[in-house]
């Protein structure tokens, strides 16, 4: 039988990462309620609405409503049921390339200020998918060992 431990390295302070992890819990959080209503007007709004307000097609907003609102669902709901918390960080990944676009077709348009909103939102998101990354936890120092139990005869 094996045992999974988690084994801390380095100056983090075990204070420290309740702080990051609610943090990390409240922004995450907000970002999926803010992906599940705009994803959720790109699914729900006729299309002819949809394509006066932006210049892309139909189809492809429709697109990126569904991936935004499967993003919102994968920011939250992997650590919620502890199942494939791995997809956490991809999920976050994803939007910020989705707000990576929105960001330059806002610029595109010849719109600064309001590129602001999807810029801030993207680096919210790579922060979302860097420290809940497992490159990150490896960096700060924990270290995932085996620990074997001694057979049993």
């Amino acid at each position: 039988m094996t045992k999974n431990t988690l084994v801390q390295y380095g100056d983090s302070s075990p204070r420290k990462r309740p702080k990051m992890t609610y943090t990390l819990w409240i922004v995450q959080g907000l970002l999926a309620i803010m992906f599940l209503f705009a994803g959720g007007m790109k699914l729900l709004l006729p299309l002819e609405a949809l394509t006066k307000q932006m210049a892309l097609p139909g189809l492809f907003v429709r697109f990126i409503g569904v991936a935004e609102v499967l993003g919102a669902a994968g920011l939250i709901l992997p650590g919620i049921l502890r199942i494939r918390q791995d997809l956490t960080p991809l999920a976050a990944a994803g939007l910020a390339v989705i707000m990576t676009g929105a960001t330059v077709l806002t610029l595109a348009n010849g719109d600064v200020a309001p590129a602001l909103v999807p810029l801030v939102v993207g680096l919210l998101l790579a922060f979302v998918a860097y420290r809940r990354s497992a490159s990150h936890r490896e960096r700060a120092g924990y270290i995932i060992s085996r620990q074997r139990s001694a057979p049993c005869n």
